[in-house]
């Protein structure tokens, strides 16, 4: 059977997101992808961003075996298989130390995951990534406590009816968190269907 898996929203947000991607990101860089979901993200941003070297991971087995489905599927030479991280797990990113890690990509997460994900993926980028490395982040967010657009307000209180732990988070209180690990906003762009492309830099 294939296990590849399909996510409707990759379709519509890839080329958005890649041209951000190929704005910020160095070439020649290994990219370590947090919740690589899918793995649809990753066989994209693969294929396009040739020059980089792309490590997806999950921490669920079954998104994890769609990695690989994706990744046979395609043969990639610069993808890898999927690393088994789990951001809220103390000590994720000595599973990375040795990879010479320059930027880290995460998409989605953040509002589908309690706040300890946010906080351990800051604590974990602060430690991995180099001077100059990036950390870019794509999701809804608010604003000064404010949802910006209604559409995200119903989408927040649909996430916390599935889950007390989730939520659309305030980007001043992820900006808070990356600098307590020396990880510096950026740059903030508004992306389509009222989401965000945020880059950090250590």
């Amino acid at each position: 059977m294939d296990a590849r898996q399909y996510a409707p929203a990759t379709q519509r947000n890839r080329e958005p997101i890649l041209a951000i991607l190929s704005e910020v990101l160095l070439t020649r860089s290994n990219v370590l992808e947090i919740a690589s979901g899918t793995g649809e993200h990753a066989v994209y941003f693969a294929s396009k961003l040739a020059s980089c070297h792309w490590i997806p991971s999950d921490a669920n087995p079954a998104a994890q075996a769609s990695i690989v489905a994706w990744k046979n599927a395609q043969q990639l030479q610069n993808l890898d298989f999927p690393l088994p991280i789990d951001v809220t797990q103390a000590s994720w990113q000595q599973q990375v130390a040795e990879r010479n890690i320059k930027a880290i990509v995460n998409i989605n997460m953040i509002h589908i995951s309690p706040w300890l994900a946010c906080l351990g993926l800051m604590e974990g980028a602060g430690q991995i990534l180099p001077p100059g490395g990036i950390l870019y982040l794509y999701g809804p967010y608010k604003r000064n406590g404010e949802h910006t657009a209604p559409s995200n307000d119903s989408f927040d209180r649909s996430l916390r009816d599935r889950n007390s732990l989730w939520g659309v988070r305030d980007l001043e209180a992820v900006t808070e968190a990356a600098a307590a690990q020396n990880l510096r906003l950026e740059q903030v762009v508004e992306m389509p269907a009222n989401n965000l492309s945020v880059i950090f830099s250590r």
